[in-house]
């Protein structure tokens, strides 16, 4: 459980936190949006126990800022920046493993599932890695076992659509005692994953609502493509996605996370006036 009870939080003459009250409980995923500077990231560290501030701030029952370390254990974080580490991968993932508790193997398997092979990649410098590969160590590291409260800040960000359909997969494999916090600047990345919306301006939270039940996060969604004609710009977006042409080469097939529907629309945006057919169907995808 997240609690938030009356924050307020100024840096200098500046008001960034505004008497915030939140509460998430245990097995809740609650999207936080909101604008630059509209106070998510303040309220993060807040929640993280970087940060002082007026007011209390507890997960599972306990203050992050006076019992830290015994919290964050139980804590998955993933930032939206990846911090500039030099330390090699296999010495951050048995760091990591040994900080929480964990075996290591089970924090390369997650990586596995994102498609980031760990073991070729354990003599090289985190700071080396590309932002995909940084954001599937992060996310493996932030799913391990043991974790009670996730805070993911734009979690998918750097993700390929096939490492972002096996991140919702894995998300929905949680056990669902655990409460996620999922924060973003747009609504659209991330409604298809949460029960509740949460939005902050200028450090207040504005909106405050549960939104309709959707997909399971692990749903796919079976997709035939028909274009007008070919184009190489199209086709090379489609593969991206994982969809193979037919014969034809005008007709892809391939499958598409419900979570990620409305970000494979709007690609699909860019290429509207050469869609001649678009189905969509409940399913794994297997026989697309």
């Amino acid at each position: 459980m997240i609690e938030v009870e009356r924050c307020s939080k100024s840096f200098r003459r500046t008001q960034v936190l505004d008497d915030v009250s939140l509460v998430i409980p245990a097995g809740e995923r609650a999207a936080l949006v909101g604008a630059n500077g509209a106070g998510k990231t303040t309220l993060i560290r807040c929640l993280l126990g970087e940060y002082e501030c007026d007011g209390a701030v507890r997960l599972g029952g306990e203050s992050p800022r006076a019992f830290r370390t015994r919290v964050l254990r139980r804590v998955g974080f993933v930032p939206q920046i990846p911090p500039p580490l030099k330390m090699p991968v296999g010495s951050l993932i048995r760091f990591a493993a040994d900080l929480c508790g964990t075996d290591p193997r089970k924090i390369g398997e997650v990586a596995a599932r994102l498609g980031l092979d760990v073991a070729a990649l354990a003599p090289r410098a985190f700071s080396k890695l590309s932002g995909g590969q940084k954001q599937k160590l992060l996310i493996a590291v932030a799913l391990r076992e043991g974790v009670d409260v996730m805070i993911l800040d734009e979690p998918a960000a750097n993700l390929d659509p096939e490492a972002r359909a096996s991140f919702f997969e894995l998300l929905a494999r949680r056990d669902h005692g655990t409460t996620m916090l999922i924060s973003s600047h747009r609504l659209d990345e991330v409604a298809a994953l949460v029960h509740r919306v949460v939005e902050m301006d200028r450090g207040r939270v504005v909106l405050d609502d549960r939104i309709a039940d959707s997909d399971a996060l692990d749903a796919r969604l079976r997709c035939r493509l028909e274009l007008r004609r070919e184009e190489p710009s199209a086709a090379r977006v489609l593969r991206e996605w994982g969809f193979r042409p037919t014969e034809a080469g005008t007709v892809w097939q391939g499958s598409v996370a419900a979570a990620d529907r409305l970000r494979f629309f709007g690609m699909l945006a860019r290429y509207s006036g050469l869609v001649a057919d678009l189905q969509l169907r409940a399913g794994d995808g297997s026989d697309a």
